[in-house]
């Protein structure tokens, strides 16, 4: 077993610098995926919790598009979802994806 006596300041500058080591691990290992969402797929909550202006009931519209489409062929064609206007779009371009 392993100890470290925290009082010696050698041992706090080595559990800082793994602290360290594992918070930046951390942060590389988010897939490149991460904070976009694939329109085609996405749940009614998952476009109501990670999209900007997109409720309850515009998540709705969104599932309810693309079950009568086929689903999105671009991320411009989102602007076509009743209720679902530019500002929206462009608020929101970023994190978007078809997924094709």
């Amino acid at each position: 077993m392993i100890s470290f006596n925290f009082e010696s300041a050698r041992n706090r500058s080595r559990v800082a610098v793994c602290a360290a080591l594992v918070a930046l691990a951390c942060t590389f290992s988010t897939p490149a995926s991460a904070g976009t969402v694939n329109i085609n797929t996405a749940t009614a909550e998952q476009l109501a919790d990670q999209l900007v202006g997109v409720g309850p009931e515009k998540a709705q519209a969104i599932i309810a598009y693309r079950e009568a489409n086929g689903g999105f062929s671009s991320v411009d064609e989102f602007e076509a979802v009743p209720g679902i206007g530019p500002a929206t779009l462009e608020n929101n371009r970023e994190k978007l994806t078809v997924g094709r």
